[in-house]
Parts: C-alpha cells; structure tokens; sequence
C-alpha cells in the first residue's frame, strides 16, 4: 500500500515553477527547478530561496517550559536569552542522536523546536512523553508543523531582499541589527506593486538569521494561526504563496531563484554541516560526530541518554567523524569503504564533486584505532567501485564566506 506525500502550502508554486519533486521525510519536496547547479551557485554569489515547510515547528510554552526542555534533549536550553536560538541533539536512552534541531526562544517561558522533517514525529513524541504524559511540568506543547510555513532566503544578497518587504524604518533597522542565531517578530508585506513597492497588507512572520548552507540568510516562519494573522487583511491561507512571490519579485534584481533540496545538499556538505541519515543517526553518539560540546552536563536536569554518556565523556570515542578532500575527479558516494594503509577503516557518509571548490569533498567516519595519527594533509584511499581513488585529510568545513 502506497502511503501519500504530504504536500507544502507552495506545492503549487513549485510545480508552476517546473520543479522536480523527491520524496523527503514523507513530504513531496522540490528536488530542483532547471539546474541544481546554477541553485547552488546562487546561493553562493547572490540568492536562493527554499521552501523548508516540511520542517517540524514545535512549541513549548509555561512556567517550566526551560526545565522541561532541559529533561528531554541534550543541550543547556534554560541558558538561551530571549530572542536567540540554540543547536541541540535529542537522543535516546543509549545517547544516539534521535535528531538535530535548532530551539528558539521567544520569551521567557515560550519556545519553538524546529527538528528535521524525517524526525519530527519522533521529537514531538519525546517532548509529549517527557513534557506532558509524566505529569512532572507545567506546559502546553502545541504541534504547529501541519499549519506553519517555513520559507528561507540564503545568500549574500538576502538581507537586502528581505528588507524590501518591510514597511517601517524601525524593521529595517532591527533586521540589519539581527544576529546570526538570533530571531524577532516583524511584519512583511505580503506582495508588491508594479514598481516593486511593498504592499500595506502585512503578515506577522518570525525571521530568524539562520541557515542551512553555510552563507548569510533568514529563515522565515510564519503561521496562520498567529493571534495577529488577520490584522492587516491578509488572507492566512494564501499568505505562504503570496509571500514567495513577493520574494522572487523583489528579489529578481539581485538574481534570487528558487532552489531545491539537491543544491540545499551541496551547499551544507561544503559547510561541513551533518545531515541526519548520513553523519547522524540512532547508531551514533555526540561523541562520534564531534557534538560533544552541545551536550550539557554541568545542568542538572536528567535528560535521555545522560546517563549513557557521562562515562564516555573522557574517553575517546571509538569513531571519528573526518572530511576528505579528493585528489582526483571521482567523486565518493556514501558507502564507500575509507582505506588506511590498504585497510578498511571506515566508511564515507556524504560525497559529491564540490561545484564551489572544484573538487571532490567527502564527510565519513573511520575507526578511532585506525586513524591513529591521521591528521589534515593525511593521504589515504577511498574505494569507488572497487578502485582505490586518493583522498586528502582536510580541516573542517571545506567552505566559508
């Protein structure tokens, strides 16, 4: 039995705009336009724009929302300030990482968690047993991931496309005063005229400077269910769509285009940033994938998987997480066994030819034994199809702005 993908607000914008759709965590997302090539450099020299409304939008509200989210992930969530945004792991009893997320927080006893759309049921249902079936806080956990909408502009020239849709002095100047890992409420006009001039119809929408990509960009969150949604005229429903188009109007100048999850893969890959299923998974710990420091242990909450990993915390981990650098054309696929001294030691987890460098670049884990005294500008093998390819050791990320 086939189960049906759900689909995204925009999903027909995407298909108006040609895209090649891919399954992705049981949504039916845009996997490219025309080219993932020219998506990737866009985002690199100028601006792309994504639909990320498969995300999962979680929020936590009450007195104990801070000590609550500290009982069920990993990370010091009751240290973030009002308006900032925190990366932390949920993980289970063993200490492998359910998910990566990214936790806001928007006031001092309300919090949004954005995991990964492939986890979100997993995560809500770990803030559900923790938060709410024990009885032991006072929350409310609301599961906004059905209705909310999660756009993001990436790039050089996003904060400038952005800024086109406010309407007052005082946003522009709170924009450009935002700070990476850091998110606030402003209103965005929700199209724009002939001229390119911002409409008087506004929408309430959560810009965090946040990315997945490893450049400058917003992500936009906005929900139908907002108290002030209808303020100002707008039609709720219709907000996401009119919101896209609006961004592709005024940021066509600067040569923003839409883009799909294939180059959003290549982008974060050269950021040297994980993707769960690839570097991150149940069978892997902070430790393995170099997270350690997100893991909190001077708080005092008992959290999942504490009590696995505090043992471990001064010991090596028996993995190590490396990026490689191909010396050749041949790019490596996740799977691919990484060779030392002839020797399996591990495996590559993502790999593709890098269209920002020019050259293969690959993320995988190897045996801590084995890759003892394997350190950057370390030769070694990669095995492609039964061919031993060279690869170089190589600092992480492999890209920055």
């Amino acid at each position: 039995m086939t189960t049906e993908l759900r689909r995204t607000a925009l999903h027909a914008a995407h298909e108006a705009a040609g895209a090649r759709f891919t399954d992705f965590g049981g949504w039916d997302m845009p996997l490219r336009y025309a080219s993932e090539l020219a998506e990737h450099e866009a985002v690199r020299t100028a601006a792309g724009l994504f639909d990320l409304s498969h995300m999962g939008e979680v929020w936590v509200t009450g007195p104990d929302a801070a000590t609550g989210l500290n009982s069920v992930l990993a990370g010091n969530l009751a240290v973030i300030k009002v308006g900032k945004a925190k990366y932390s792991l949920s993980l289970d009893e063993d200490g492998g990482i359910i998910d990566d997320l990214i936790v806001y927080r928007l006031a001092e006893d309300r919090y949004l968690v954005v995991p990964n759309a492939g986890n979100a049921e997993a995560v809500t249902a770990e803030l559900q047993r923790v938060l709410v079936d024990s009885g032991n806080f006072d929350v409310t956990l609301d599961d906004a991931t059905a209705r909310t909408s999660l756009l993001a502009v990436q790039g050089p020239a996003s904060e400038q496309i952005v800024a086109r849709l406010l309407t007052s002095e005082a946003d522009h100047q709170a924009l450009a005063e935002l700070r990476y890992y850091a998110a606030l409420e402003l209103d965005l006009a929700v199209s724009v005229n002939a001229a390119g001039e911002p409409s008087d119809v506004t929408f309430p929408v959560l810009v965090a400077r946040t990315g997945y990509t490893g450049e400058d960009g917003f992500e936009l969150i906005l929900d139908p269910a907002h108290p002030r949604a209808t303020e100002a005229g707008a039609d709720a429903e219709a907000v996401p769509s009119q919101l896209w188009d609006a961004l592709l109007a005024v940021g066509e100048a600067d040569q923003l285009i839409p883009c799909g999850l294939a180059a959003r893969d290549s982008l974060r890959l050269e950021a040297g940033m994980p993707l769960y299923g690839n570097e991150l998974s149940r069978d892997r710990t902070p430790f393995d994938a170099g997270l350690g420091p997100v893991v909190s242990f001077k708080k005092t909450e008992d959290f999942p998987g504490r009590s696995a990993l505090e043992p471990l915390r001064d010991q090596p981990s028996a993995w190590r997480l490396i990026g490689l650098q191909g010396l050749e054309r041949r790019a490596a696929r996740p799977g691919s066994a990484i060779l030392i001294n002839g020797e399996s030691a591990g495996e590559v987890t993502s790999g593709l030819p890098s269209p920002t460098l020019g050259y293969p670049i690959a993320l995988g884990y190897v045996s801590t034994e084995a890759a003892a005294g394997v350190e950057p500008d370390t030769e070694l093998t990669v095995d492609i199809r039964g061919k031993a390819h060279p690869f170089r050791v190589v600092q992480l990320p492999f890209y920055t702005r």
